[in-house]
Parts: C-alpha cells; sequence; structure tokens
C-alpha cells in the first residue's frame, strides 16, 4: 500500500490542509498540540470511518468552521496494483477506482466493507501493521509473561484460533446438551417392543370377536326377514279392520247428527206456528203505534227548540251584566292617557334632577379623596425626607470634624458645625411640614358637609325618581286596560245584539204535558213492537226448514245403506287377535335379537378400531425410537469430531506459539543488525517472552533505556512484517508515531539510515515526531505548526534539505 495524497476541509482543527506524499521517507514535524495525530486520524477515519477516531462524531467538526461547511477527508491511495480515491464526509462515503468517474461504492458502511475487504485487515489489524507508536513499543515491557503471549497472539491474530476453539467448545456443550435431552426424552426399548406384541395380541382377539358378531347379526337378519312378510300381511288385515271400524263410527254420528237435526227442525215448525196467533192478536193493539211515534219526534224537536230558548236568555242576561261592569271600569280609567304625559313629564324633570345631584356628588367626592390622598403622599414623601436627613447627620456625627462628607466627598473640618445646622433646619422644617399634614389628614377623616349634603339630596332625589316610575308603571298599564276594555265592550255588545236577534227569531209552542203522555204510550207499545218483529222473523222461517227437513231424512236413508255397507265388508275379514298377538310377540323377539346382535358387532369393531389406533401408535412409537436412536448416533459421532477439533485447536496453538519465538527473534536480529552497523547481532525471546539482546552472540544482563527503545522498535517492526505476510500484503507502508523516545541523536539517526536501507521492504516510511535535528536525513519535511489568531493548523511541505516545496494553510484565504 502507498499513499499518494491526502486533503482535510474542516477535519478538527485543519481546516483545508493538502499533503502530497511520495516514496521515500517523509517526516511530519511540529510541536505537540500542532495537528501532527490528527493527519494520521484523519487516514484512519477515511479507511475505517467513526471506530478510527477519537471521541464522537460530532466532534470531528472543527469549531471553526462556517455555519454550512462540511467535513470531508479524501484519501488516494494505491494498493494491489489500483488507484483508489476516498472520500469521505460526517453523512456521506464515496470509493473511486483507477480515476473512474462514478464511483464503486456509495454509502459510509458500502465504502468501509469494500476497503476492509481489499485491504484484507481489520481495523485493529491495519494499526497493529502498518502504524507504530512511542506507546506501543513500551507496551510488552510493561505486561507479564502471560500478557506478552496473549498480546502476540492477538496482533498475530492468533486469537482467532482462541475464538474458534471456543465455538468448537460451545458447539460440543450443545451437542451434548442435546443428546442428553434425546437419551432422557427417548422410551426404553423392552417397553417398546412390549407395547408392539400386545398390541398385536389385542388386534387379533378383537377380529376374532368381530367375525363372530358378524356371523350372529347375519343369522339374526335372516330370521327376521323370514317373519317379515306374515307380520306385514297381518299389519295390513289389522289396519283395514281398523278403518272399517273407524267409517262404522264416523256414519254413526253423522246418523245420530241428522237425526238430532230432525228433532231441532219439527221444533222450529212448531214455534212458527205458536208466532202466527202471537202476531195475530198483537197487531190489534198496535194500531196507533206509528202516529204515536210521529207524534213524539215531532214534540222532541219542540223541546229541544225551547230549551235553546232558555240557554240563549240566560247568556244574555249575563252578558248584560258583564257589560255594565266594563261601562263602570271604563269610566274609571278614561282619563289615563292624560294623567301618563303628566306622569312621563314629571319623571323626565326628576331624572335630571338626579343627574346633576349625582354629578354634583361625585365631584364632591372626588375632591374630597383627592385632597386626602395628596395629604398621605406629602407626608409620607415628608417622613421618608425625614429619616434620611437623620440618617446623614447620625453619619456626620459619627464621622466627626476630621471626616469626609459622604455627599460631597470633601473633609468637613471647619464646616462640620454648619452642615449640622443646615441639617437641623431641615429637620424643623420637615417636622413642621409633617405635622401640618398630618392634622390635614386628620380633617380629612370624616366626610365633608358638602359631600353629605349631596349625598342627602342624590339619595331624596332616587327614591322620588323611584315612585314616580312605579306610577308610571300603574298609568301605562291603564291606558293599556282602557284600549282592551273598549275592544271588549265593543265585542260584547255585538254579541248582545246576535242574542237578540237569535231569541226573536224562536216561536215555537212547546206542551210538556202532552209530550210525557206520548211518550209513556210508546213506551208500553214498543216491547209489543220488538215481539211482533221477532215473530215475525220466526214465522219467515218456516219455509226454510221445511225445505231442510226434507234434505235431513234423505240423508238418514243414505247412512242407513251405507252402514249396512260396511257392517257387511268387516263381517267378511277373517282376522284373529290372537294370532296378530302370537305373531307380534315372534317377529319383536327377532327384531330384538337383530338389534343385540348389531350392538355386539358395533361393539367388536369399535374394540378392533381401537386395538388397531394402539398396533399403530406402537409401530409409531418404535419408529420414533429408531429414528431417535439415529439422531443419538449422529451427536454422538458430532461430539467426537468436536472434541477432536478441540484437541487439534489446542495443538495448533501450541505449534504456533513455540514457532512465535523464534521467528520473531530472526526478524528483529536481521533489524537490529542492520540498525546497530552489527554491533548488536541478535535479538531473542525467552520462553517469559522477556527481550534478550545479544552483543556479539553474548546476552547483555543490563540495557539501557535507549537500547530498551531501540530493542522493542525492532521487535515491533518485526511484528508489523509478521502481520503483513500473514495477511498477503506487501509491506512497503510504515508509519512511525513519536518512536525515537529516548534515543540519543546518533540512534535517532541510525533509525533513519536503517529505514532508509530497508526501503527495498518498505518503499513508503512516514515519520511523526517533534524532534527537529532528525529533519536533514529526510527526503521530505511536512511542518506543522498551530496558528493561535486563527485558531487553526498550517502545513508547509519542504524537501529534506530544507527547500520548501508546497504550502497549505489549515484556513482559506
Amino acid at each position: 500500500m502507498r499513499i499518494n495524497r491526502l486533503r482535510l476541509c474542516n477535519f478538527r482543527q485543519h481546516i483545508d490542509t493538502r499533503i502530497d506524499f511520495d516514496t521515500g521517507i517523509t517526516g511530519i514535524i511540529g510541536p505537540n498540540g500542532s495537528g501532527k495525530s490528527t493527519i494520521l486520524e484523519a487516514i484512519a477515519w477515511a479507511l475505517y470511518g467513526n471506530p478510527a477516531a477519537r471521541g464522537t462524531r460530532d466532534s470531528i467538526r472543527s469549531y471553526r468552521a462556517a455555519a454550512r461547511a462540511s467535513v470531508k477527508v479524501e484519501l488516494e491511495f494505491e494498493l494491489g496494483g489500483h488507484r483508489y480515491l476516498v472520500t469521505r464526509g460526517l453523512t456521506t462515503a464515496e470509493l473511486y477506482l483507477d480515476g473512474a468517474p462514478v464511483p464503486i461504492a456509495t454509502s459510509i458502511t458500502g465504502v468501509t466493507d469494500v476497503l476492509r475487504r481489499r485491504l484484507g485487515m481489520s481495523h485493529d489489524e491495519f494499526f497493529n501493521t502498518y502504524f507504530t507508536g512511542q506507546k506501543e513499543l513500551s507496551v510488552m515491557a510493561a505486561m507479564g509473561p502471560a500478557e506478552r503471549a496473549q498480546f502476540l497472539s492477538r496482533v498475530l491474530g492468533y486469537e482467532r484460533l482462541r475464538t474458534a476453539q471456543g465455538l468448537v467448545r460451545e458447539r460440543r456443550k450443545t451437542i451434548v446438551a442435546e443428546a442428553s435431552g434425546l437419551r432422557s426424552a427417548m422410551t426404553d426399548p423392552e417397553v417398546v417392543n412390549r407395547a408392539l406384541a400386545e398390541a398385536e395380541r389385542h388386534v387379533a382377539e378383537a377380529g376374532e370377536r368381530a367375525a363372530r358378531s358378524a356371523s350372529r347379526r347375519s343369522a339374526a337378519r335372516a330370521a327376521l326377514d323370514a317373519l317379515a312378510p306374515r307380520w306385514e300381511a297381518l299389519q295390513r288385515e289389522r289396519d283395514a279392520l281398523q278403518a272399517l271400524a273407524a267409517e262404522l263410527r264416523v256414519v254413526e254420528s253423522e246418523r245420530i247428527a241428522a237425526e238430532r237435526d230432525g228433532t231441532r227442525i219439527d221444533r222450529g215448525l212448531e214455534e212458527a206456528a205458536r208466532a202466527r196467533d202471537e202476531i195475530e192478536r198483537l197487531s190489534a193493539e198496535l194500531v196507533p203505534f206509528a202516529a204515536l211515534q210521529a207524534e213524539l219526534r215531532e214534540l222532541e224537536k219542540s223541546c229541544n227548540e225551547d230549551r235553546r230558548r232558555q240557554t240563549l236568555a240566560d247568556t244574555e242576561r249575563s252578558l248584560g251584566e258583564e257589560l255594565a261592569r266594563l261601562r263602570d271600569r271604563l269610566g274609571k280609567i278614561e282619563t289615563a292617557p292624560a294623567l301618563e304625559a303628566e306622569a312621563a313629564a314629571a319623571l323626565v324633570q326628576a331624572r335630571t334632577e338626579l343627574e346633576q345631584a349625582q354629578a354634583q356628588f361625585e365631584t364632591a367626592q372626588t375632591e374630597w379623596v383627592r385632597d386626602r390622598q395628596e395629604a398621605e403622599t406629602k407626608r409620607q414623601a415628608l417622613l421618608d425626607q425625614l429619616r434620611d436627613v437623620n440618617h446623614q447627620r447620625e453619619q456626620i456625627v459619627e464621622l466627626g470634624e476630621s471626616g469626609t462628607c459622604p455627599i460631597c466627598a470633601r473633609p468637613l473640618g471647619t464646616h462640620f458645625r454648619t452642615v449640622l445646622e443646615v441639617l437641623d433646619t431641615q429637620i424643623d422644617t420637615i417636622t413642621v411640614d409633617g405635622k401640618y399634614y398630618r392634622a390635614r389628614i386628620e380633617q380629612l377623616e370624616a366626610i365633608p358637609p358638602q359631600v353629605q349634603s349631596c349625598d342627602e339630596r342624590r339619595r331624596a332625589l332616587f327614591e322620588t325618581v323611584g315612585k314616580l316610575e312605579r306610577r308610571m308603571a300603574k298609568v301605562q298599564a291603564a291606558v293599556i286596560e282602557l284600549n282592551t276594555l273598549t275592544q271588549d265592550v265593543e265585542a260584547k255588545q255585538q254579541r248582545a245584539a246576535a242574542l237578540a236577534k237569535e231569541l226573536a227569531s224562536i216561536s215555537v209552542q212547546y206542551d210538556a204535558a202532552r209530550h210525557a203522555e206520548v211518550r209513556r204510550l210508546v213506551q208500553r207499545l214498543e216491547p209489543m213492537a220488538a215481539q211482533v218483529s221477532k215473530l215475525t222473523v220466526q214465522l219467515e222461517r218456516a219455509a226454510e226448514l221445511t225445505a231442510e227437513r226434507d234434505r235431513v231424512r234423505a240423508t238418514l236413508e243414505q247412512i242407513q245403506a251405507r252402514t249396512a255397507e260396511l257392517s257387511a265388508r268387516r263381517d267378511a275379514l277373517a282376522f284373529s287377535e290372537q294370532s296378530f298377538a302370537s305373531m307380534r310377540e315372534s317377529y319383536e323377539t327377532a327384531a330384538a335379537e337383530l338389534r343385540s346382535s348389531e350392538l355386539g358387532a358395533v361393539s367388536a369393531d369399535a374394540e378392533l378400531t381401537s386395538a388397531r389406533a394402539a398396533l399403530e401408535a406402537a409401530d409409531q412409537a418404535r419408529a420414533e425410537l429408531s429414528r431417535n436412536e439415529a439422531q443419538l448416533g449422529v451427536l454422538v459421532a458430532d461430539r467426537r469430531l468436536h472434541e477432536e477439533l478441540d484437541r487439534a485447536f489446542t495443538d495448533l496453538r501450541t505449534d504456533l506459539n513455540q514457532a512465535l519465538r523464534p521467528e520473531l527473534s530472526d526478524l528483529a536480529s536481521r533489524y537490529i543488525r542492520e540498525l546497530t552497523d552489527g554491533r548488536y547481532s541478535e535479538i531473542e525471546l525467552d520462553d517469559q517472552y522477556n527481550i534478550i539482546v545479544l552483543e556479539d552472540a553474548i546476552p547483555k544482563p543490563v540495557i539501557s533505556g535507549g537500547e530498551e527503545d531501540l530493542a522493542n522498535l525492532v521487535l515491533r517492526l518485526a511484528i508489523s512484517e509478521m502481520i503483513a505476510e500473514r495477511a498477503g500484503q506487501a509491506f512497503s507502508l510504515l508509519i512511525l508515531d513519536e518512536v525515537f523516545g529516548s534515543l540519543d541523536e546518533a540512534r535517532r539517526h541510525n533509525v533513519v539510515d536503517l529505514l532508509r536501507r530497508l526501503q527495498d521492504r518498505f518503499e513508503q516510511v512516514i515519520l511523526i515526531t517533534h524532534i527537529e535535528s532528525v529533519r536533514e536525513g529526510l527526503d521530505r519535511v511536512v511542518t506543522v505548526r498551530y496558528d493561535e489568531e486563527s485558531g487553526t493548523s498550517r502545513v508547509e511541505t519542504e524537501s529534506g534539505a530544507g527547500e520548501p516545496l508546497d504550502v497549505q494553510a489549515g484556513a482559506a484565504d
């Protein structure tokens, strides 16, 4: 991997920074806090997103950025013969391949996933491979032996084997649990086989019983079928006999009804003969009945007219009395309109006087209240002023002649007495004025006579207006009543004239005695007339009864003939009730036997069905047992496989850890020999993963701080190379962040020379440091400084000799 270009826009303190990288050694130099590490953070953020950034996503945005300015990092790099350009913002990301105009990924997660696959490393693996910082150099020195082994396993990816082994062990536990559960749920094979044999025996027995029941049912059915024809014939003969008997009973009932009708008709004809004689006797007495009924109707009309005349006379008398009363009332209220005008004028004048009195009262009351409030306000102001003057006098007395005046801030001196006299004069004046206003307030506490006089006059006028308003209401009511009475009198006068005219039109003569006599005669003759009407109806039915008598006699003759015919047919039937009873008993016995045999067959069939269901369940249990045994065999084999995998992972981790120390020692030894010009020939890692430096093949018992930093550096380079080889990536990029630590000047230059000699393996090296003295050994220098005035980082690119190549400002011009 090789980085070509990096641009930061509003990323932390970098407002607009662009850096072009090349092969060789590039140094990023600047004081602490200038923004050097932010450049490396931007590279990691462009590749892996927010997990590679410090703090939260919101903290990435520069506080110096404009309101709508966006955060963006552009990183161009080469990998595997291809050129990539990644552009990442807070909410967007795009990845371009080989300068194509269309991105190959356009989302945050999409870009991160593609880059992770192309790099072949996770975020942690990438930093453990290409990045090396001062903290990482001494991290193993602070660890114990077990922690060192775990650290190396983790950075080299061996912990994946531990994770895989953990998954295998978890799966083995699951398999063991499944097998245990399967065994506990499995039925004993002996129980299953015994249940299967028992079910087969029950099926055989139930089949035999079902066959016997079917044979018995067939015999019972044959016996019943043999008796059925004779039984059905007897039933038909008995039904015919019963039908003839029923028909004879019906004919007999018809005969009785016909004879009863004949008796009724004879009796009706006798009553008609007696009615004819009675009508002849009553007709002589009913000769004057029609004339009396006509006379009674005329007398009823005369009576009704006489009653109407009396009612109209009573109404005319009452109406006259009512008119007299209304005329008397009209005489009393006929002056109401004149009184209304007089009362209205008096009420208007009284209301005007009341309004004037009210205005005078409110004016007088307002002046009184205003004077009292003004006196209270001035007295309160004098009290406040007196308190302030007393306070000033007390201050001056306390300060004395040598004090400073609190008002004018000048020394009192000889003016002390003069100031006191002025203050005493003010106190006396304020006291006199206060006494005046206090007396004034006391004087104004009582209501003034003028206000009381206005109030009394206002109250008197209010009562006068009330009386006039009540009188006005009475007069107005009288005016309304006058109009109503006038209309009422006119209406009643018209009604009286109409009554007089109606009475004059009634000229009927009514005789009450004759009316009573005629009513009595009519009432005596009415029962006779009613009886004649009733007897007439009976007499009119005589012809109908004669014809009906002839029909009844003919019906009786037909009934007698039908009875003789039915009796002959009944006598012709040869039916024996004893034979019928005997046959019924035989048939019912056979039917009972058939029902019993059918119930037995149903019970036997049900038992057979149950036995077959039990046999099927036993077969299913046997099949389920076979399946469970097969599944248990699979689980046992799977458990053995996972146990073998567990042992294999353990052996593999042991072999890798055993080969780890020699391989690391070889790589680190090659680096330290080149770095120290062969002074230190070898670096070894003992079984506790302690670093042992060999000088001329002899272990050094004690090493200095610089030697320890040097040993940690070459060991870190060896670890990075191993990770890169295992990831299948060429180890062409190396980024060192503040790795010089406690190295002296010579060691620093040796590190730079070593990196230059190792350019066949490290094509591009980026050094980040605050030490200026290493500048001369670098191919390119990127100087970073923090501008306090603008609050941004500024970047300048130079050649190793100090010649400026490019200048990038942290803020836009």
